[in-house]
């Protein structure tokens, strides 16, 4: 591959970054494409370190940015990370720009009506639900939102918490905490692989979207959410606060179960209706226009 695009020739190449473990078979593929002295490579690099890390990870990650032009980063933290390694190329941050491919905005009552609780009883439009959505990873802090859930006053409330997303560790982690707090009535678990075709259900169907992690650079969740015009309730590490304007866009909280239980009642307190103006006024920043005009930018910057 990297002889043939060599020989291509092209422009510019835009690579993705998002895990060290990569790093050995890009960066040796790209240093054959730079070999022709012609093409720019600019790397959108979701994550310089990983959340989870592993013997390896500084030295393969600096093998393939030596082997890039310039970058782009997402997040003020993968930023700092970026120039622990890399000080002298041109970088970028942008905001990641919406995912909307996954269809568009449907009515609460449709995307309930579609999915269905294991008893076989319909989600009610009345329902109050909260959505972990996304893979299922300790970092992303399922198990602190589960906490939050069992709090009295989220079950006095009758919230919900609808879980979309395969786990991508041990299952019987979770599977015991749930039991030992007693809360599966107050929870939807859908576990399984969810296609393309179904996400806009699972965003729909919400209230609001709820990122308890542990930490975080910035999350692909955010611009689906940004996308749907769902409030969020996100933890306060890494970049998450910087792309959810506390009490505007959705609610900051700490990542511990006491603080979002107060978050998730103090979202229900406000109601939908008071995120909706401030969330179609940020989603106007989430261009993908503006990434390409970035990456334009940096080409032009760049020097061969």
């Amino acid at each position: 591959m990297g002889n043939e695009l060599k020989r291509l020739a092209p422009d510019i190449i835009v690579v993705r970054y998002w895990l060290p473990f990569m790093g050995p078979a890009l960066g040796t593929i790209l240093r054959r494409i730079r070999k022709n002295r012609h093409t720019k490579i600019i790397a959108i690099t979701d994550n310089i370190l990983p959340h989870e890390k592993r013997p390896g990870d500084k030295s393969f990650t600096k093998y393939f940015l030596k082997s890039c032009d310039a970058f782009i980063t997402m997040s003020e933290s993968v930023m700092k990370d970026l120039r622990l390694f890399e000080k002298q190329k041109p970088a970028n941050q942008v905001l990641h720009p919406l995912y909307d491919n996954f269809g568009e905005i449907i009515s609460k009552q449709e995307a309930r009506k579609f999915l269905c609780i294991q008893s076989g009883m319909q989600m009610n439009e009345e329902e109050k639900i909260i959505l972990f959505f996304g893979f299922i990873r300790r970092y992303k802090g399922l198990d602190i939102l589960l906490e939050a859930i069992a709090d009295e006053r989220i079950k006095t409330a009758g919230i919900r918490l609808l879980v979309a997303g395969e786990f991508y560790e041990d299952e019987k982690t979770y599977q015991e905490l749930i039991e030992k707090l007693v809360i599966q009535k107050s929870l939807i678990l859908k576990t399984d692989f969810i296609p393309d075709s179904e996400v806009k259900y699972y965003l729909c169907a919400a209230d609001v979207v709820v990122q308890p992690y542990r930490n975080a650079t910035q999350s692909g969740v955010t611009p689906l959410a940004y996308h749907f015009e769902k409030p969020m309730i996100v933890s306060n590490v890494g970049g998450l606060p910087s792309l959810v304007h506390h009490e505007k866009t959705g609610l900051v909280a700490s990542p511990d179960p006491l603080s979002l239980a107060d978050a998730i009642l103090r979202y229900y307190e406000l109601g939908e209706d008071y995120f909706i103006p401030h969330l179609r006024n940020e989603k106007l920043k989430y261009s993908w226009k503006n990434l390409v005009k970035i990456i334009s930018e940096l080409a032009n910057d760049t020097q061969k």
